[in-house]
């Protein structure tokens, strides 16, 4: 019985031999030092992975998924860009050796086995547990499933993605013949900084702490062993029974006693310390002093009073998120998310530089992150009275590389002076409306009909596609079984929309669908109906321009100040088409005075919703509406067009790059492929994607980019 699986094994382990020999031959493993194992070729790393296959296979389990998005991960991200762990590896050896261990968070932060219950948790009701799993992950405790969030195949994502069609995405405004590149085929071709409220744009080139007599001493980062450090963190978590936690003093001095208590105090906010002698010897005593409202409120009277309460600094990062990265920085500092505060979110798939503040965190401690975390960087130190606030910032600033691009120098010409002169049509970008197979206007138009069930199914029902493992059969168990507990036992990360969604089946039933609905945070439910709002605003922009042109015309909209007005025939020359804008439904704009705005009233009597009201009997739902200029011309619009012939090579210095010294890259005349740099300015809200489209004059959905990808990489 065991003999043909035995063979079938043995032939793939003769193709391993096979296949290194061809690497080792090839020069790929050259190198004495052993290879990252984030970093090994595709073809090896595909090779393993079809391994696992062939052996786990015999145990009824598939890897396929897992072979795939190894493949496919070398093939976009190569080895100098595949810095996917928070955590170098040089942290990693440091903690067993108790040295920059300050900068690590306790093992328990990170993935593995869930601990044995206790007693005491298991007098807990199932709701109690499910609320403190929720409560861990959102503390970024539990990162259980990351993992294969990280290895899932880009491409295979979105092959059942939306293409811009589906949206309403349809015109174009320049008349320059188009041509085919690829948009993000490495996260690091697309670089965003963020404009400031003071029209500066964010850089990352300062490292230096500001000078700080209040600062404690750098002793503090290493004066604790991380067996020290692992209880004092349990202590303010609350994550033991102790009260206190004591720390002997060795070498009993006043110095050494306070670096003790400074490191304690700046380390782990919420605890507070005092020394006591024991039987003739030193402690250090640390304590709750303030209960669980010390973690989200850093002690006032540790913080000098000259000092701005907020430590505004500018973060670099690198394929992460803005809400990711924060979440990072909160474990690593022991701190809760919402004391951080910023201007605008980034997208994941790019490089970011853009301001933070952080409520009474120094400089210092802020900078020895620099040390730990992998892919970020922390710099331009500064003391503030305020936090930051969402909708402040100018804009963003993009430089962006399309690569393997087919376009004649004349081509490109004409396509980047239109960009510059003429602009782009101001649609909402693909990454509005979500990258599955059940785009996120589906369900916003659910909401705003009050159908709760059909909010439920579209957001749990099986989808085609790849999607991650666990929720694949998540939504498996839902269809078969419609029971929300145990679907929500497929999920190891309850944090996500599903689980937030069927936890709250949970707690309130079936029967009270909008209760359970409630417990998914506000602006992840809001995000559906702007979702819908901006479905409809796409596809009514683009019945504008196909029957009235790139001009105004009378009944158009235009703003004066915050107030739309009509633009009546005598007044057609005093604007142009850059003046015009068109309403997001809802109860507080007006349509345009021609027939566009039957067009609305169409729109959304197919979708059973009345235009003359956008009130929804649940507060939060209901729709005020909004203006969005139609034509967005781009500012500080500059291009090159760069000959290369390797496709990992990146084209231009990052913002880290340039601080490590690194000399800019050099081009020669003639390369295998072209590729076109852009860099130019947008205001908030509006879409690079859209304008890289008009450029290129192609469906820029992901969908229809990761094919492109997947073909010339072939």
């Amino acid at each position: 019985m065991l003999i043909r699986p035995c063979l079938r094994l043995l032939r793939v382990t003769l193709a391993a031999a096979s296949l290194l020999r061809a690497e080792c031959s090839a020069g790929l493993f050259s190198r004495p030092t052993p290879r990252p194992r984030s970093q090994a070729p595709g073809s090896l790393k595909c090779f393993l992975g079809v391994l696992k296959m062939e052996m786990t296979e015999m145990t009824g389990m598939s890897l396929k998924r897992g072979c795939l998005a190894i493949e496919d991960d070398d093939s976009v991200a190569p080895a100098e860009e595949t810095k996917k762990q928070k955590v170098s590896e040089f942290c990693l050896t440091q903690r067993q050796g108790e040295l920059q261990n300050d900068c690590l968070p306790n093992r328990e932060n990170e993935p593995g086995p869930p601990e044995p219950a206790s007693a005491e948790r298991g007098k807990m009701t199932s709701d109690d547990q499910l609320e403190e799993e929720e409560e861990a992950e959102e503390d970024g405790l539990s990162e259980e499933g990351e993992e294969e969030e990280e290895a899932e195949s880009f491409a295979d994502m979105m092959k059942h993605g939306l293409t811009e069609l589906d949206v309403g995405i349809t015109k174009f405004v320049s008349s320059h013949q188009g041509f085919s590149g690829i948009l993000k085929e490495r996260y690091s071709d697309f670089v965003v900084h963020e404009i400031g409220k003071d029209g500066q744009i964010s850089h990352l080139d300062d490292l230096s702490i500001p000078v700080d007599e209040e600062d404690p001493p750098e002793d503090v980062f290493t004066v604790l062993t991380s067996e020290e450090k692992q209880q004092l963190e349990e202590l303010q978590l609350f994550k033991n029974k102790e009260a206190s936690v004591a720390i002997e003093v060795i070498e009993d001095t006043k110095e050494k006693r306070t670096i003790i208590h400074q490191a304690i105090k700046s380390l782990y906010p919420g605890l507070e310390t005092k020394t006591e002698d024991r039987e003739g010897r030193k402690y250090i005593v640390a304590y709750h002093a303030a209960g669980k409202k010390a973690l989200a409120n850093p002690r006032k009277h540790s913080w000098p009073k000259s000092r701005g309460s907020y430590c505004h600094f500018v973060l670099y990062k690198e394929n992460k998120d803005t809400m990711d990265a924060i979440n990072v920085l909160s474990k690593y500092l022991r701190v809760k998310p919402n004391i951080f505060s910023y201007m605008g979110t980034k997208d994941k798939r790019a490089i970011t530089v853009q301001e933070i503040a952080v409520l009474k965190i120094t400089a210092q401690r802020l900078a020895h992150l620099n040390k730990c975390l992998m892919n970020f960087k922390l710099g331009n130190f500064s003391y503030q009275k305020n936090p930051l606030k969402l909708g402040e910032l100018q804009g963003n600033h993009f430089t962006v590389v399309l690569r393997n691009i087919t376009g004649t120098d004349d081509q490109v010409q004409q396509a980047m002076n239109s960009l510059k002169e003429i602009g782009f049509i101001n649609y909402y970008g693909m990454q509005r409306f979500g990258t599955t197979a059940v785009p996120t206007y589906q369900v916003g138009r659910a909401i705003l009909q009050n159908s709760w069930t059909e909010v439920m199914d579209l957001i749990l029902k099986p989808r085609s596609g790849a999607e991650k493992g666990y929720l694949v059969k998540c939504r498996e168990e839902w269809a078969k079984t419609k029971d929300p507990a145990a679907a929500l036992r497929k999920l190891p990360v309850k944090r996500c929309v599903e689980g937030q969604l069927l936890r709250g089946l949970s707690k309130y039933g079936m029967k009270n669908i909008v209760s359970a609905f409630g417990i998914i945070p506000r602006n992840n439910r809001l995000m559906y109906i702007h979702s819908y709002q901006s479905y409809v605003w796409n596809n009514m922009v683009s019945k504008r321009i196909e029957d009235y042109g790139l001009k105004p015309v009378p009944g158009d909209l235009v703003l004066k100040g915050a107030t739309a007005t009509y633009i009546e025939d005598e007044d057609v020359n005093n604007y142009s088409i850059h003046d015009v804008v068109m309403p997001l439904p809802g109860f507080d704009v007006i349509y345009p005075k021609h027939k566009i705005s039957e067009a609305y009233r169409e729109m959304l009597t197919a979708d059973n919703l009345d235009i003359d009201n956008m009130r929804h009997k649940i507060r939060d739902y209901s729709l005020s509406g909004a203006y969005r200029k139609i034509i967005i011309r781009p500012q500080n619009v500059s291009w090159e067009v760069v000959a290369y012939d390797d496709p990992k090579i990146p084209l231009f210095n990052t913002d880290v790059d340039n601080l490590e010294g690194k000399p800019p890259p050099v081009f020669a005349s003639e390369g295998k492929y072209r590729a076109l740099k852009m860099d130019f300015s947008l205001p908030p809200s509006t879409y690079a994607t859209m304008a890289i489209r008009e450029v290129l004059k192609m469906d820029t959905s992901i969908k229809n980019q990761t094919q492109m990808n997947t073909t010339w990489l072939r």
